[in-house]
């Protein structure tokens, strides 16, 4: 029997998916539990229609991220440290310090944990970071550190 599943079903597929499920599996199980319903044919439709307004959502997603990474590759984000001898920070600038500075300098909201850092910054100069923008779009951007 195939049912389209409303949630993730270990073992079946996850939700959304339109899949071949025994028939007692399907009226035992699964839709008592409304974890699907039974792929008639209105069913399809509504399924195909939502899975289109979905698929337009993700489209417009990857249009924006991909305007955003191209806008975030143009900007430099200047940070002042207190630097000792060699240019070396007393502290560190961490990739909240840069999400800060980021909203601050140029009104561009960046979860910090998008923010990726192999290592925190500790010296005066240009690092460039990589900041996820959309799975699989990365943008690189300048951070400026300087003695302040």
């Amino acid at each position: 029997m195939k049912v389209i599943l409303l949630k993730d079903v270990k073992g079946l597929g996850k939700e959304g998916d339109l899949v071949n499920a025994k028939d007692g599996y399907a009226r035992n199980f699964l839709f008592p539990k409304n974890l699907a319903i039974e792929a008639t044919p209105g069913n399809k439709k509504k399924w195909e229609e939502k899975r289109k307004l979905e698929e337009a959502r993700k489209k417009k997603e990857f249009q924006e991220a991909m305007k955003l990474k191209e806008r975030i590759e143009k900007l430099n984000v200047e940070l002042k440290g207190k630097a000792g001898e060699g240019g070396r920070l007393f502290g560190s600038i961490t990739s909240s310090d840069i999400s800060d500075a980021l909203m601050e300098q140029h009104k561009i909201e960046i979860d910090r944990r998008k923010i990726e850092l192999k290592d925190n910054i500790k010296s005066l100069g240009i690092t460039e970071v990589e900041v996820k923008v959309y799975p699989e779009v990365s943008a690189r951007l300048k951070v400026k550190v300087i003695e302040g």
